[in-house]
Parts: structure tokens; C-alpha cells; sequence
């Protein structure tokens, strides 16, 4: 084995195949003398091959260094025919080889690829420089010689015995390949050198290389030296970030920061910002880079650009508004509802017309579960638009709506601008849910946040606080829902159009349940069609006798539970299809939770039937009444509410000023204790709605009279005896259907909203309109004989009342 290195005169005739040893980070030139470790099972193999024969191989870089298993195509064609002079192998298993560059050559073919890769290769010659370019080579020569004592007294000077080789050479080509060798080129560069055929380009271009290694050190220096005069020891890390950015300029790459910078300004152009959007930008782009990168501020001004980047300023999905497709999609998710639909219909069709829509937005007000969500997501089906929800439920704070000022530590747009952001584009379907639970306090009105977002004529230029820059609302189709309509702000609910969804009777939920819950449920446990079958007795058992709810939750979840029990049994292997019986759903469920509510078997005196409504749905209420001696007093209970406890004081007041119409003891007031409760005391309750209740229970209590069991009634009661008007009605006709109810007085003056009720709901009820308390007593007392005066009076009194439906 050679103990240094060889002359290459000894080699003047080179074998044509060789074995190829890839490099991955490293160009050797002919004169090079480097160590290399060669770890890949397919270098090793090279290595042996050589070392067996001659010790001869072609050394050649990869393009790319993270290629493992380099094929022909990821090496560069041209490389060096190199010596092994030593080798080693180390415990780890890899070998430590010296080699030595020889002449350059070209890979023309690969001769084999397994067990090592063996190549032909053409050995390159050099091409002199012309008999007219001695002075320039020269020129070039001493150029070089000069760069590298320069090199040296800037303090980055070669080895001192390489040094003296290479002032010592006159031939330019070994003068280049041994420059080019030892000033550290990266990769792309070095490869060049060596692909150079003329000795004269080779010479240019380390001469080249080696000028601008001279001025980079001296730019070095510069700013080592500037550096150290003006900065403070608690500066350093800043200076050497200066350092490194002017090395990477001179060396003509681009720096993290610039690279970002520019990636920012990109995706700020695809935008698409209005004028004064991009103005904004730009200025900030500019402080950006003006700032130190580890700097507070620069977070928060990057964050805020990207903001600006991402949001939809000009991105707009296409409306395909066909109503009869819209028409399909709304009774694919949803059953019945049909005055909803229409007025949705109606609302699509003018979208459709205008292209845009300033009318006022459509507020979904209803019992939860009735759903209200799903229609606002099958409007955004129905339009081809994005669809996005946010839900307003305890929100107290402003800032939710608008966005905090940037001024602020963890400043955040607000949720508009974020669903904006979510949706991709400026017009999509956005859901505003439980707007009626919006709070406030001394961090600001959300509701009142609301009213620019919500108003057609105002949101067209929202002004978020972080963005602190208008943006269009105008093109995005609003939807809200909440449950009741009364804790809206009145100039919020002034700019909707309020669509009540009362809920469903059992009729509805059954037809739900089979088309939509049954099949939901079965998909999620993992059922087939045709091994689950719930009937319809079963399911009204389960609405009857386990939910109590105006809308859909309570039984979807009893039915999810069905369906988890029986998919047990089908995991434990059970093969038979399953069939579900009203008088089987204690075992899937439990004992029943709700008794159906039933009519008194007998009347009863002092007790009287309300209806109620609340936001889960209508509900009965029994109004009891008891008299006792005592002082003429008047004592309520149940939890009630200030309206409730007048319409029981306007009640009794009514009847001591009718006393002797009525026929009623006078003195008799002033002797009996009247107590009148309300059951369920657990729960306030509240509101006019039980008035004329209060008043039939105290009046059956005075005439002694009982009060009819299939009667249940709903109005405001006046001190005159008058009755008016009340809301809920189609839920309160709910609740007395499911308490098997068939007399409802109501008052004449909700006549109109009659109209909105269904016929199949009216056939089941007799209902009553009355204007009068002496019409009420007629209907729900046994025994009752109007008071005369009454009779005589200018009023009309039929002897039966009005009524809708049928018996």
C-alpha cells in the first residue's frame, strides 16, 4: 500500500470501466488528496472491488444529498478517476479510505449495477489555451496568487504548506484544480469548475470565486469591527444576526426573513385587498421589515398580516338557486314545516331575481330541537354556498362581535371576521344560533355589536377592531335562531323577520322518527336495514311515555339507546332480526319516565286547566283553589310570578265586583281565606297566560261549581272581565293533545292565528273563542247560568260559544 501521494504520470493509460463511488456533499479534482467515510452497501462494494484490482475508481457527486440510493440519473456525469491510497475499516462497520484525484473523466454507460456498480467512462483531456493567450494566462495566474496572499492577510489564509504549493505551481489547470479544491465551494459551484474543459475557463472562474471570498472576508471584518464599536457585550446575539444576514447578501442568498417577507407580500397580492385593505398592508409589510425578527412587535404584526392574507376579501361562491331543487332539499331534511318552507321559498326566489337581498333576515324562533340549525344548513345547500355557524349563547362581551384592539395582548378578530375566515368566502350562509342568549354587562352590548353586522344597510362597510379596516357583509346571507322571541332587543328583532317553529305533535314524530332518526341511528351502530324494525305503536309509546318535548332530542337520544342495546346483541352474535314492541321498552329503557296526561276521571271543584308555554314546548297547568275562614285575604304559591299574582288579584276583584250578579255571598269575602296554588312549585313560572285559569278556578271555588275535566283553556284576563289575546297557541294545542284534552277556550282575538294551525290538528279539538270571563264560566263551569245584567246588556251572549273544528 502507497504511503502518499502519486504522480499522475504513472497513470497516462486508464482502464475504461471503473466501479462508481458516489459522494454526497464533496467535488474532488485531479491533485486532491481527501479523506472520505463510506458507509452505503453500495459505496462499500465499490471500495472492496477497487481495492482488490487495481485501486482505481470514478468518484462522482450527487445532484441531491438526501438521495440513500443514488441512481445513475441523480449523479452528475462528469467526475474524477481517483487512487485509493489508504483504507480502514472502522468498528461501526463503515471504511476510512484516502484517496487521491487523477484525471477528470465522463460517464458514458453503465456496464453492470449489481453486486457493484461498474461504469464506462472517458478519461476528458485538457484544453490548452491558445498560443495568443499567454499573457492572459498569466494575468490570471498572478491574479490568483495575489487573491490568495490577500486571502491570507485578511486572517483566512490556506495551510502554510499548501500555501507554498500553490504560489510555487505555474501550470494553470493544476493551479486551478488545487484552488478550486481547498477554498471550500459549495457543491453547485465547485461542480462547474471542474465540468470547465478549457484550462482558461477554469482558471476564470476559481479566479472568480476566490475575488469574491476575498471581499466577503474583508465585508467580514468590517463588520466584526463595526460591530465590536458599537455594540455591547448584551448585543451580541443581534450583531451576530447582522453578521449572518450580510454574509448571506454578498453571497447572493436570501434570507429567512426577506424569504417570508416576500411570501407574505405574495399571498397578499393573490387577496386581492381593496385599496385601502392594501395600503394598510403595505404598511405593515414595511415596518415588518424594518424589525428586529425574535421582537414582540413583529409577532403581532405578522399575525396580523397573515389575518389579511387569509381572509375571502374578493373570494365568492357561485349561487345555483333553483327552486324546485331547493324545494326537494328542504323536504329531504325536514318534515312537515310547511309555512316555513314557504316563506324560505319565497325568500330564495327573490335571491334569485336580485341577485342580492336587503330584506330583513330570517330569525328561526323555537323549542330546542325543533330544527331550526339544520334548516339554516339546508338553505346553504340550497344555494351551493359555504355554510357557517356560530353560536352566541352566553356571550357578554363586545369584543366577541368586534374583534379586541391590537393594542391588547392576544388580540383576536372577532367571531364575525373568524367565521369569515373559516368559511373561504365572503358570501357564505352564516348562521347566527341562540340569539336570544345574548348577555351583557360592563364590557359592552354584543346585541347591540349586532346591529351594524345584521343591518343590510350598515354592513357593508363592518369595521372590525383588530382589522381596524372595512369589510363587505353585504353579500353574506344571515340566518339567526333562538328560542324564545322576547329576550331579543327590540331594534335587533326590529331588523328580522321573526318565523316561529312551534314543534310537532305525535303524528309529526313518528313520521320523523321512521324517516330520519331510526335510519340515523341505525348507520351509527353499525345496523342494517333489515335488522331493527320499530313499529309504531313502540314509537308512540316512547314519545308518550319517555320524552316530554316539543321537539326531536329526548327522542333521538331513546332511540339511540334502543339501538345501542340491540347492536350488543348483535356483536355477541345474535343473528335474528329484531323487532321492537311498545310493551319490550322497559327492557331497552328503563321505567317510563312520563305518566300520558289524562283528563280527571270526575269534575272537581277548585280545579282548573291551563295552558302554558315555555321554550321546550306547551305544557298543562293545573290551577288549584281552596277556601278557608278568615279575614278576606288571598294567599299564591308555586314559585309565581308578578303578572301571574295580578291576574289572580284582577281575577278576585272581577268576581267581588259581580258578586250579586253572579249570586255570590258578599259578606261572604270578607269571612273566607282564598288560596290559590299552582303545582310543581319547584319551577317559576310566570306570564298572563293563565288568567282566565286562575279566574274559573277561584269562581268554581265561590259558586261551588266543578269545573269540566275535558276542558283546558289559555287568555289574559282584564278587571272588566275581558279576554285577550296570548302567543304559543299552536304549542299549547300541542300539549293539550298529548293530555288527551278535547275543549280549548281561547280568545277571540287569536282568531287569525288559527290560520296557521293545521287542519288535522283543529279536527281534534273543539275549540272555543271568547271575548268575555262570563262566556269562559259558561263553557268550563257544570251548572253555570250567566248573570242576567250580562244577558240584558248590549254584549252579544250566545247561549253556546263559537268554536273551530269539529266535535
Amino acid at each position: 500500500m502507497a504511503d502518499g501521494a502519486i504522480d499522475q504520470d504513472d497513470f497516462s493509460e486508464l482502464p475504461g470501466e471503473l466501479a462508481l463511488l458516489p459522494i454526497r456533499d464533496l467535488v474532488v479534482f485531479p491533485f486532491m488528496v481527501v479523506p472520505l467515510f463510506v458507509s452505503r452497501e453500495l459505496s462499500i462494494g465499490a471500495v472492496e472491488h477497487a481495492y482488490s484490482d487495481d485501486r482505481l475508481l470514478f468518484l462522482c457527486t450527487q445532484k441531491s444529498e438526501v438521495a440513500d440510493e443514488p441512481e445513475v440519473r441523480d449523479l452528475y456525469t462528469i467526475g474524477t478517476i481517483g487512487k485509493i491510497l489508504r483504507m480502514r475499516k472502522l468498528p461501526d462497520g463503515q471504511l476510512k479510505v484516502l484517496v487521491q484525484g487523477l484525471k477528470r473523466a465522463r460517464l458514458e454507460r453503465v456496464v453492470r449495477e449489481r453486486p457493484t456498480l461498474v461504469v464506462q467512462v472517458e478519461v476528458l483531456e485538457e484544453i490548452a489555451p491558445e498560443p495568443n493567450d499567454p499573457v492572459e494566462v498569466e494575468g490570471l495566474i498572478r491574479a490568483v496568487k495575489e487573491s490568495l496572499r490577500g486571502l491570507s492577510d485578511v486572517g483566512k489564509g490556506l495551510p502554510q504548506d499548501v500555501m507554498t504549493v500553490l504560489l510555487g505551481l505555474g501550470e494553470p489547470g493544476a493551479l486551478a484544480d488545487l484552488v478550486a479544491s481547498n477554498l471550500g465551494l459549495r457543491v453547485p459551484a465547485a461542480q462547474a469548475v471542474l465540468e470547465a474543459a478549457s484550462t482558461l475557463d477554469r482558471l476564470r472562474r476559481v479566479n472568480d470565486a476566490l475575488a469574491k471570498e476575498v471581499e466577503v472576508v474583508a465585508w467580514q471584518q468590517k463588520i466584526q469591527t463595526q460591530a465590536k464599536e458599537e455594540m455591547s457585550r448584551a448585543q451580541r446575539e443581534y450583531f451576530l444576526r447582522e453578521q449572518l444576514k450580510q454574509i448571506r447578501q454578498e453571497l447572493g442568498d436570501l434570507d429567512d426573513k426577506l424569504e417570508e417577507i416576500e411570501a407574505l407580500r405574495t399571498r397578499l397580492a393573490e387577496a386581492r385587498l381593496p385599496p385601502e385593505a392594501a395600503r394598510e398592508a403595505e404598511k405593515q409589510l414595511r415596518r415588518l421589515e424594518g424589525m428586529n425578527s425574535d421582537a414582540a412587535e413583529a409577532s403581532v404584526v405578522r399575525t396580523y398580516l397573515d389575518w389579511l392574507a387569509d381572509l375571502p376579501w374578493s373570494k365568492l361562491s357561485v349561487d345555483r338557486i333553483d327552486l324546485a331543487r331547493a324545494a326537494e332539499i328542504l323536504d329531504e331534511d325536514h318534515y312537515g314545516l310547511a309555512h316555513v318552507k314557504d316563506r324560505i321559498l319565497e325568500y330564495l326566489a327573490v335571491l334569485k331575481l336580485k341577485g342580492d337581498h336587503k330584506g330583513p333576515i330570517l330569525c328561526f324562533v323555537g323549542p330546542p330541537g325543533v330544527g331550526k340549525t339544520s334548516l339554516g344548513r339546508s338553505i346553504a345547500r340550497a344555494v351551493g354556498r359555504e355554510f357557517v355557524r356560530i353560536s352566541l349563547g352566553g356571550v357578554h362581551d363586545e369584543s366577541e362581535i368586534r374583534g379586541h384592539r391590537r393594542t391588547y395582548v392576544g388580540a383576536m378578530p372577532g367571531r364575525i371576521i373568524s367565521g369569515l375566515k373559516q368559511a373561504g368566502t365572503r358570501n357564505p350562509v352564516f348562521l347566527v344560533d341562540e340569539l336570544d342568549k345574548v348577555g351583557s354587562d360592563v364590557r359592552g352590548d354584543p346585541a347591540a355589536a349586532l346591529l351594524e353586522v345584521l343591518d343590510p344597510e350598515q354592513n357593508g362597510t363592518f369595521r372590525d377592531n383588530y382589522l381596524n379596516l372595512p369589510f363587505d357583509l353585504s353579500r353574506v346571507l344571515f340566518v339567526a335562531t333562538a328560542n324564545q322571541e322576547e329576550p331579543i332587543q327590540s331594534a335587533l328583532r326590529d331588523r328580522m323577520e321573526i318565523i316561529h317553529l312551534a314543534g310537532y305533535d305525535l303524528e309529526e314524530k313518528v313520521q320523523i322518527a321512521r324517516r330520519y332518526l331510526i335510519p340515523k341511528q341505525k348507520a351509527e351502530c353499525g345496523l342494517h336495514t333489515d335488522e331493527v324494525d320499530v313499529g309504531v305503536p313502540a314509537l308512540e309509546a316512547i314519545i308518550e311515555r319517555y320524552t316530554r318535548e316539543a321537539g326531536l332530542r329526548g327522542l333521538e337520544r331513546r332511540l339511540a339507546a334502543i339501538s345501542r342495546k340491540i347492536a350488543r346483541k348483535f356483536a355477541e352474535g345474535q343473528r335474528r332480526r329484531v323487532r321492537v314492541r311498545a310493551k319490550d321498552l322497559e327492557k331497552y329503557l328503563g321505567p317510563r319516565q312520563h305518566d300520558p296526561e289524562a283528563p280527571d276521571d270526575v269534575d272537581q271543584i277548585g280545579l282548573a286547566s291551563g295552558l302554558a308555554w315555555t321554550p321546550a314546548g306547551g305544557v298543562i297547568l293545573h290551577v288549584e283553589a281552596a277556601s278557608m275562614v278568615g279575614k278576606g285575604g288571598l294567599t299564591l304559591t308555586g314559585q309565581l310570578g308578578s303578572v301571574m299574582k295580578e291576574s289572580a288579584h284582577a281575577a278576585l276583584s272581577w268576581a267581588r265586583s259581580r258578586a250579586k250578579e253572579l249570586g255570590l255571598d258578599v259578606e261572604a269575602f270578607g269571612q273566607r281565606e282564598l288560596h290559590v296554588h299552582v303545582p310543581l312549585g319547584a319551577i317559576p313560572k310566570d306570564g298572563p297566560s293563565a288568567g282566565i285559569t286562575i279566574a274559573v278556578a277561584i269562581m268554581s271555588l265561590l259558586t261551588h261549581l266543578p269545573v269540566r275535566r275535558d276542558v283546558a283553556m289559555t287568555g289574559e284576563v282584564t278587571l272588566r272581565g275581558r279576554v285577550l289575546a296570548v302567543g304559543g297557541l299552536r304549542q299549547k294545542l300541542l300539549a293539550a293533545l298529548r293530555a288527551g284534552i278535547t275543549h280549548v277556550i281561547i280568545p277571540l282575538a287569536n282568531e287569525p292565528d288559527l290560520a296557521e294551525i293545521p287542519d288535522r290538528l283543529r279536527q281534534k279539538l273543539r275549540l272555543h273563542l271568547v271575548r268575555e270571563l262570563d262566556e269562559v264560566l259558561d263553557i268550563a263551569l257544570v251548572g253555570f247560568v250567566p248573570a242576567r245584567d250580562s244577558l240584558a246588556s248590549g254584549t252579544p251572549k250566545p247561549t253556546t260559544s263559537p268554536h273551530v273544528g269539529l266535535a
